[in-house]
């Protein structure tokens, strides 16, 4: 790219992303004092991800989790509605998919995860059809419910791939709401429900984890420790699910499932300067407290894309943003970054139509509750509020505005 075809633009920090993290982070920089900031993000809309487990289990409008993203800019910001395709952090700036070379000061890494649907294999072909669908696009959270709603006899699959996904949590919630859905109706005896999962346990943590088995009791669930989805024939109805511990396959014979891709760094990422090549996702690289890339003392990273060792999880994006700014602005100012952010993470569990657990916890896997005086280990109503009606409020009004 000629730097006579393409003026370099410059920016004094440039955010790629406009999700969670780029807006959270510009709202922020923008009420601390700096002026040039530039987003670079190629959508028109902006989604509240969170809901859509709640839209596939038949309990949110999908509409109502969407809202543009020129009325979620901050004021004063400017928009720059392209993509990025590579990174010359020597150069100190990106080129993006419409050939604009911009430079930047100090650069902010928001740019999310990427759904690997054609890791499995078959998916990408039976998406949408078949029985098969999955709350991780919107349009298939819709189609979701549409599944569960019509269904009352046969076998239903719920899968969750193994490695870092955002909201490790949805894999299982979407099974409890359709259980819960089919226990109302009546139905769930004549349903066989079969859980696949990586890990060994329900949690990393054993008090939520036992309150999560005796959910899985009382639905009936089976649960494939260890194992995940390795490939799906949507025409023929069966799913090969391979065990990890005993490297054994098994095929089982389903009629809806609703299945989560496995997930990654988005690809430009993967072969860019700034990611981790040790990292399996091949992630941003970031000092795990401070969000700062150690080869490169101008770049700054938070949220899904990073090698956070963290859940991946909208909260935990609320907890980063604050550390990431004080510590951009610490070094703009030719200062050693002051804040630590603690891996601390929250996954509301929706474990029915008026019930959820909520599991916060940091890096070391320890509970970091925001209300100790209440037993946030069992299953709460007051939580299914918190997560159904003030998280997307706290969102909208306060997160994207960098006041929470």
């Amino acid at each position: 790219m000629g730097g006579n075809m393409s003026p370099t633009i410059q920016h004094d920090v440039v955010i790629v992303g406009g999700g969670t993290g780029g807006i959270t982070v510009a709202a922020r920089l923008k009420k601390a004092g700096v002026s040039d900031i530039a987003v670079i993000e190629p959508s028109d809309t902006h989604w509240y991800q969170p809901l859509w487990t709640l839209v596939g289990g038949g309990l949110a409008d999908s509409a109502k989790t969407k809202r543009s993203t020129s009325s979620v800019m901050p004021k004063g910001v400017t928009w720059v509605k392209d993509s990025v395709t590579t990174f010359d952090p020597g150069a100190n700036t990106v080129t993006t998919a419409s050939g604009r070379t911009i430079g930047y000061s100090w650069l902010v890494v928001a740019a999310g995860i990427q759904l690997d649907w054609g890791r499995v294999g078959g998916l990408t072909e039976t998406l949408g059809q078949n029985g098969v669908a999955s709350n991780y696009t919107v349009e298939m959270a819709d189609q979701n419910w549409k599944n569960i709603a019509n269904f009352t006899k046969g076998t239903a699959l719920f899968t969750m791939p193994a490695g870092p996904i955002k909201c490790a949590g949805a894999p299982q919630k979407i099974a409890y709401l359709a259980c819960d859905h089919w226990q109302k109706r009546g139905v769930l005896s004549q349903i066989d429900v079969h859980l696949v999962l990586p890990t060994p346990k329900m949690f990393g943590i054993p008090e939520f984890s036992n309150t999560l088995d005796e959910v899985v009791a009382r639905y009936g669930i089976k649960v494939h420790f260890q194992s995940e989805l390795a490939a799906i024939d949507g025409p023929g109805h069966t799913a090969t699910i391979k065990h990890n511990d005993s490297g054994e396959s098994e095929t089982i014979h389903f009629d809806i499932a609703h299945v989560v891709p496995p997930q990654s760094a988005p690809d430009w990422i993967k072969s860019s300067p700034l990611a981790d090549q040790e990292n399996p996702g091949k992630y941003v690289k970031v000092d795990k407290h401070t969000l700062r890339h150690p080869d490169f003392s101008n770049v700054f990273a938070l949220g899904d894309c990073t090698t956070t060792p963290n859940s991946k999880t909208g909260a935990a994006i609320r907890k980063q943003a604050p550390t990431l700014v004080t510590n951009l602005l610490d070094a703009r100012a030719g200062r050693q970054p002051s804040k630590s952010y603690d891996g601390y993470a929250s996954c509301p569990i929706v474990t029915s139509s008026k019930t959820c657990v909520m599991a916060e916890f940091d890096y070391d896997l320890k509970r970091t509750p925001s209300f100790p005086v209440i037993d946030m280990t069992k299953e709460r109503r007051d939580m299914f509020v918190v997560k159904k009606w003030l998280l997307p409020i706290m969102y909208w009004k306060f997160m994207l505005k960098g006041r929470a």
